[in-house]
């Protein structure tokens, strides 16, 4: 054993942890419990994640302790005097409870008054409550997507969006300041941890409604045939309540999958982004001719969705074509109700199809561009608030944003509003389909594609640092026979234009993510995950398409040009 984790271990067997903790510490195997205590489990920028278990890199009681600990901390210390309050949910997972309780305790041991839902809740309305109940701070106990190992923990702030600089740095130092487990106060304060239910519920699900904008067409399309699962999630408990408050009365929830389960039976993945984990659903809709399935993850801010194709298939939709069609939904409905005004934008990230630039674009609103992650996309509709109005945004892993109640991706409003607009494009003889292909031949036919790279263990993130860096010192001249004409480094904060060797500074903070434009108007991003032991390659393709009769043939072309990319780049 290494003396580094040995040291590790041995200073948790002589801390004030559970006797059973320290028990099961000793029953680990050696490569196991190396593999527990080799780092400490980072509170990054985002908060938490990992798997759960025993060690210094597990999600337990501990580490969730000290991140609270850490986060109640800078709290404090940020307003000094004031009565502070902060808001807690929790997912479907196992031990997500457990979590929230022991976030809730910490909390309140160091006078902060608590907000704690008391069931599960999607993390949307968690952000949603923050605002409106006046809180400084929040937590949701999430993973998110990843598999049923794994559990995590969000940090937010007083606009409702996850932490952003200077506060993620911030708490960062405060959590990495306590020294040991005892610095954790523990013992809750029940006086001071309040349980909240239905009062969030009712005006978050009115706001959602509000949105409504072809009102019409629901009322003509009223009975759509929509198929929903919350994939043993969060989604159960609105998304079929604000589908029926909207006026759709033919919903069918997938049975199987309709009861909160952190064991996520009948999934792998429970990531509506995996065709395997939409499967129920898609046979459901078969059997009962739906016009739109929609899926969402555990903690309900991610929604994947299906429609039948124009061979009469059901095919997935990419987070990239829902976000295009539920942006040019919102735009074209903004224009003919007469709101555009050149005041609005919307919000993507860089890894999220430019096409929705080219919408924007037609439509005279602005489209800042940040990095990936929402709390970016929440940190410029701050920045703007008062200048610009922001209508909607997204990003490329199924997360969308309706309006600004809500400073995280929201699929409860997402799922309202997809619905909207498949009855919209069905009361105009149009399906979804139809309504993508419009689309494409007034903007050009993009298309990407995703490659995750799974490394896990300390040897995996030594090889995923070695690939970033081999891309950054030998980068290709060429990829797929088109010339590379621009390598974007947000590392060094740099564009350089490989013809001339011309070099721009990048407006947007440092991240570790690499991006390469080709001649033919292909785009290239290679962007280690900051939450999953992944190295993931976005690559995006398009070409003019003159006519709808072109889709199968332009995308197959498409297709193909993709296939090479990833072939050369031995993706």
């Amino acid at each position: 054993m290494d003396a580094a984790i040995q040291a590790k271990v041995d200073s948790w067997l002589a801390s004030a942890i559970d006797e059973s903790d320290k028990a099961a510490i000793k029953a680990l195997p050696e490569e196991e419990l190396a593999d527990s205590f080799y780092k400490d489990l980072e509170f990054g920028t985002g908060g938490l994640r990992g798997i759960m278990g025993i060690g210094s890199n597990r999600m337990n009681k501990y580490t969730v302790g000290t991140a609270t600990q850490g986060l109640s901390n800078y709290i404090l210390k940020t307003f000094p005097g004031e009565e502070v309050s902060v808001a807690i949910a929790h997912d479907s997972r196992n031990n997500s409870r457990f979590f929230a309780e022991i976030t809730a305790a910490v909390f309140s041991a160091n006078g902060i008054q608590v907000y704690l839902f008391e069931e599960l809740r999607p993390t949307p309305e968690l952000s949603y409550a923050i605002r409106q109940l006046g809180c400084k701070s929040g937590v949701v106990v999430t993973a998110s997507h990843n598999p049923r190992e794994y559990n995590g923990y969000k940090a937010y702030w007083d606009d409702g969006a996850q932490v952003t600089p200077p506060h993620d740095k911030n708490i960062i130092t405060e959590v990495n300041a306590i020294a040991s487990i005892e610095d954790v106060r523990f013992e809750k304060n029940g006086d001071k941890i309040k349980l909240i239910s239905t009062e969030v519920d009712e005006p978050y699900l009115q706001a959602i409604l509000d949105l409504t904008l072809a009102k019409e067409a629901v009322e003509n399309q009223s009975d759509l045939k929509i198929v929903f699962s919350p994939i043993h999630g969060t989604g159960i408990t609105l998304v079929p309540e604000v589908l029926k408050r909207k006026g759709f009365k033919n919903v069918t929830v997938v049975e199987e999958q309709a009861e909160p389960n952190g064991d996520f039976p009948t999934v792998v993945y429970p990531n509506p982004e995996e065709r395997e984990a939409m499967t129920l659903a898609l046979n459901k809709a078969e059997e009962i001719g739906a016009d739109l399935i929609m899926a969402t993850d555990p903690d309900a801010d991610r929604v994947g969705i299906a429609a039948k194709n124009n061979d009469g298939e059901f095919e997935l939709l990419n987070g990239n074509q829902a976000a295009t069609m539920l942006i040019y939904f919102l735009l074209k409905k903004w224009e003919e109700n007469g709101k555009l005004d050149g005041n609005q934008m919307i919000v993507k990230t860089i890894v999220t199809t430019d096409l929705l630039d080219r919408i924007a674009e037609s439509f005279k609103v602005d489209c800042p561009n940040t990095l990936t992650g929402f709390k970016f996309i929440a940190a410029v509709i701050k920045e703007l608030e008062g200048k610009k109005e922001f209508i909607g945004g997204g990003e490329e892993s199924y997360g969308y944003m309706i309006s600004d109640f809500v400073r995280d991706k929201d699929a409860i409003a997402s799922c309202a509003m997809l619905a909207e607009m498949c009855a919209w494009a069905k009361d105009q003889g149009m399906t979804v389909f139809d309504l993508l292909a419009e689309i494409y031949t007034q903007y050009g036919f993009y298309l990407e594609a995703l490659i995750s790279m799974t490394k896990k263990g300390m040897s995996g993130a030594a090889e995923i640092k070695q690939m970033m860096i081999d891309l950054r010192e030998s980068p290709p001249e060429k990829i797929a026979g088109s010339t590379v004409t621009k390598i974007v480094d947000y590392q060094t904060s740099l564009s350089t234009n490989m013809l001339t060797g011309e070099e721009e500074a990048i407006d947007l903070a440092q991240s570790n993510v690499l991006q390469f434009f080709l001649e033919d108007g292909s785009k290239i991003s290679a962007r280690p995950s900051g939450t999953e032991p992944k190295i993931k390659f976005y690559i995006s393709v398009n070409t003019p398409m003159a006519e709808k009769a072109l889709y199968n043939q332009t995308k197959a072309a498409l297709e193909a040009r993709i296939e090479a990319i990833k072939t050369d780049l031995k993706l």
